[in-house]
C-alpha cells in the first residue's frame, strides 16, 4: 500500500479542463482510469479529502503509485478515450462487464459488387449494412436460412464465389434455389440488386407489403395451374411468416429506438436491451456487471451506454434511446450519440404509452435474467469450490464452512417483529432447513431481537445419535445481518448456552465483516468469491424475514379491528371485507350502507359502527 502524499501531483501542474486520467501502481498497471469535466477539481478530490473516500476508492488510491492524465478539447473526447482505455487496460477498480460477448448480427456487404449476407460477431466495418444484435447464434442462422428462400441472396465466402466464377459452375445453394447465382449469371447485377434492396426493406420492418407479394403469386400460380411454381411460392411464404414470429410488432408507427432497462441490486446490475426497428423487435440482448466503482446509479446508467454504443456503426444507433433512468451527463451523451449517427438522437425516459409499458417488461427481463445469471454462478461447483475455500482463508477457519446458516431481524417501528433463519450448505440454500422466528414479548431493539433467536435456535442442538444427523446440529458459521453490536449479542447467547459457533455480522452499508472481538471490521475487496457468498446468504436471509414480516403486519392490518368487534364471527368479517374491500372501507360506512352486506342485520351493523366510531385512548 502506498500514501497517496508521495505521489500526489502538484495542484497547479494540473490542467483546468475536461480530460481522462489513470491511476497506476508501482508495476506501472493501469489500475483505474475516469474523466472529468475539470481534471484539476476531480484530481484534487481524491487526494484533499481522503478519509471521506469510499472504502473502495481507498483501496485504488493506496494501491496506487503514481497519476497522469491527458487534456482533451470536448467532454465527449473525454468520453470516448475513457472508454477506450478501459477497453484496452481492463482497471481492477472499474466497472467489470460480465458478459463481454460480442452479440450476432445479420450483415448485408453493400460495398462488393454482389453484396453477401451473413452472419457475424460485431458491427464496425464501413459500408456494410448490420441486422440485430440477436441474444442467439442459433436464433440468427435460422432466420438467415429462412430468409435466402425468399430473397436469394449470395452467403458464400468471396474465396467461393470466384472459384465458381472461374469454374462456370455456381455451388450447391444455386442449385436448391437458396441463392439466385450471380457467379454464374443467372441474375443480371440491376435485378441481383433489386432483390438485395428488398431483403434490407424486409428486414427493416417493411414486412407486410412483402408477404402479401408472394401470397398473390402462389394464388396466380394456382388459378394457372402451375403447381410447381405455387408449391415453390407457397414454402416462402411459410418462410417469411416463420421469421416475422420471431419479430414481436410492439409499435404501430415506425419507431426506431433502442430500450435499455437496468436493473440495480447491490452487488450486481443487470441490463436487458430491446432493439425495436419500425414498431418491431428485431433483437434483444443481456448483460450483466459488477459495483465496483463508487457510483450512483445514473452513473453507472453512463458507463452501459458508453458500453453498448462505443463500437456501434452509424446504422447501429437509432432515433431514440429510452432508458429507465436518466444517465449521468446526458447531455454530453446525446451530443455523442448524435455525432456518431450524423443526425439528432432523442435519449430520455418514457413516462406514459407504449413505451413506458415496454420500458417495464424490459425491466422486469432484466430482473429475471440477472436473477438466473446469479443463479447459475452460484451453482456452478467449481465456483462454490472457490467461494468457500476463500471464505476460510479470509475468516481463518479450520475448515471450509460447508454449513453456514445466517439470521435476520426485521420490524417496523418496533412492531410485528419477526426474524428468518436460512441455511445454505455446501453454498447452495437448502430451504427445508429454513426457520422463522416470532420475538416474544416487548424485545423491539435488534440486538435483543437476535440475542432471542440465537438462544431459540441453539437451544435444542443435538449431537450425532446412531450415525444419523439432525437438523439441529450447529452449523461451521453463522452469519448475522448487522455489526458488531448484533455479533455481541449473538456470541453472548452462545457462550451462555456453552456452544462454540463462529460468528461474523455482514453490514449493509459497506459490506464490512464483523468478526468476534474484533474491535474492526474486516473488508473484503468487492470481486472476493467470499463476499459474494456472504452476501447472497445475507440477502436471502433478508428476504425471507421482509416476506413473513408483510404478511403478518398486512393479516394485523386487515383483521385486527374486527377481531374485537362483539358477535362478529369469521363469516361476517370476511362479508364485510368482500363488500368494501378494506377495513378503512368498512370504518367510513354508515350503518345503512353496513345492513346492505348479507348476514349483517340494523342490531350487528350498529354495533360495527359504535366499535369503529368510539374515541381513541391516548398511552
Amino acid at each position: 500500500m502506498s500514501d497517496p502524499s508521495d505521489y500526489r501531483p502538484p495542484t497547479g501542474s494540473i490542467p483546468t479542463g475536461p480530460g481522462v486520467y489513470r491511476f497506476l501502481d508501482v508495476e506501472k498497471r493501469v489500475v483505474y482510469v475516469g474523466k472529468a469535466k475539470n481534471l484539476r477539481s476531480r484530481l484534487g478530490s481524491y487526494f484533499q479529502d481522503f478519509a471521506g473516500l469510499h472504502s473502495r476508492t481507498q483501496r485504488m488510491v493506496t494501491t496506487a503509485a503514481s497519476v497522469d492524465w491527458v487534456s482533451v478539447e470536448t467532454e465527449v473526447e473525454a468520453l470516448v478515450l475513457e472508454y477506450s482505455w478501459i477497453k484496452e487496460y481492463s482497471p481492477r477498480f472499474n466497472v467489470r462487464f460480465r458478459d463481454d460477448k460480442s452479440y450476432p448480427y445479420l450483415a448485408i456487404t453493400l460495398t462488393d459488387k454482389f453484396p453477401r449476407v451473413s452472419v457475424v460477431r460485431e458491427a464496425k466495418r464501413k459500408g456494410t449494412k448490420y441486422f440485430g444484435p440477436y441474444a442467439h447464434a442459433w436464433a440468427v442462422r435460422a432466420t438467415l436460412d429462412e430468409l435466402i428462400r425468399v430473397f436469394p441472396v449470395r452467403s458464400c465466402r468471396d474465396g467461393t464465389f470466384k472459384q465458381a466464377q472461374q469454374s462456370g459452375r455456381a455451388c450447391l445453394l444455386g442449385y436448391i434455389d437458396k441463392c439466385s447465382a450471380p457467379c454464374v449469371g443467372k441474375i443480371s447485377e440491376e435485378d441481383y440488386s433489386l432483390l438485395v434492396n428488398d431483403l434490407i426493406k424486409f428486414l427493416s420492418g417493411q414486412s407486410t407489403s412483402f408477404v402479401k407479394i408472394v401470397q398473390t403469386r402462389m394464388h396466380e400460380a394456382s388459378n394457372s395451374q402451375d403447381y410447381e411454381s405455387a408449391a415453390k411460392w407457397r414454402d416462402r411464404a411459410q418462410a417469411l411468416e416463420r421469421v416475422l414470429e420471431q419479430n414481436a410488432v410492439v409499435f404501430e408507427d415506425n419507431t426506431d429506438a433502442d430500450l435499455i432497462a437496468i436493473d440495480f441490486q447491490e452487488l450486481d446490475i443487470g441490463v436487458q436491451i430491446f432493439h425495436v426497428r419500425n414498431g418491431h423487435i428485431t433483437g434483444q440482448r443481456f448483460m450483466a456487471l459488477e459495483r465496483s466503482e463508487d457510483l450512483s446509479d445514473a452513473g453507472y446508467a453512463e458507463r452501459v451506454i458508453t458500453r453498448i454504443y462505443s463500437e456501434a456503426v452509424h446504422s447501429g444507433i437509432p432515433k431514440e434511446v429510452l432508458l429507465s433512468i436518466e444517465p449521468a451527463n446526458a447531455v454530453v451523451i446525446r451530443q455523442w450519440l448524435s455525432e456518431l449517427r450524423g443526425s439528432t438522437v432523442d435519449l430520455r425516459v418514457p413516462q406514459r404509452g407504449d413505451k413506458k409499458s415496454l420500458m417495464s417488461t424490459a425491466l422486469e427481463n432484466a430482473q429475471q435474467a440477472l436473477t438466473r445469471h446469479q443463479i447459475e454462478r452460484g451453482s456452478d461447483i467449481t465456483v462454490r469450490a472457490q467461494s468457500l475455500n476463500a471464505l476460510q482463508e479470509a475468516l481463518d477457519l479450520h475448515e471450509p464452512p460447508l454449513r453456514i446458516e445466517c439470521i435476520d431481524v426485521s420490524t417496523l417501528q418496533g412492531s410485528d417483529t419477526v426474524a428468518s433463519m436460512v441455511v445454505f450448505e455446501d453454498a447452495l440454500p437448502k430451504k427445508k432447513d429454513y426457520r422463522s422466528f416470532i420475538i416474544k414479548g416487548d424485545r423491539t431493539d435488534d440486538l435483543s431481537a437476535v440475542r432471542e433467536v440465537v438462544a431459540r435456535r441453539f437451544a435444542h442442538v443435538e449431537s450425532d445419535t446412531d450415525g444419523v444427523r439432525r437438523f439441529a446440529y450447529a452449523p461451521n458459521l453463522l452469519v448475522i445481518d448487522g455489526a458488531q453490536g448484533q455479533v455481541q449479542a449473538a456470541s453472548s447467547a452462545l457462550r451462555e448456552l456453552g456452544i462454540a459457533v463462529r460468528v461474523i455480522g455482514l453490514a449493509k452499508r459497506l459490506e464490512e465483516v464483523w468478526v468476534q472481538d474484533s474491535p474492526e471490521p474486516l473488508v473484503l475487496p468487492r470481486n472476493s468469491p467470499a463476499l459474494h457468498l456472504l452476501q447472497r446468504v445475507r440477502d436471502e436471509a433478508h428476504r425471507t424475514a421482509i416476506a413473513l414480516h408483510r404478511k403478518r403486519r398486512g393479516k394485523r392490518a386487515i383483521t385486527s379491528d374486527l377481531d374485537d368487534i362483539p358477535g362478529l364471527g369469521a363469516v361476517r368479517r370476511k362479508a364485510l371485507l368482500t363488500h368494501f374491500t378494506s377495513v378503512a372501507h368498512v370504518r367510513q360506512a354508515t350503518v345503512e350502507e353496513l345492513v346492505q352486506v348479507p348476514g349483517i342485520g340494523p342490531s350487528v351493523a350498529e354495533i360495527i359502527y359504535a366499535h369503529l366510531h368510539k374515541p381513541r385512548v391516548l398511552d
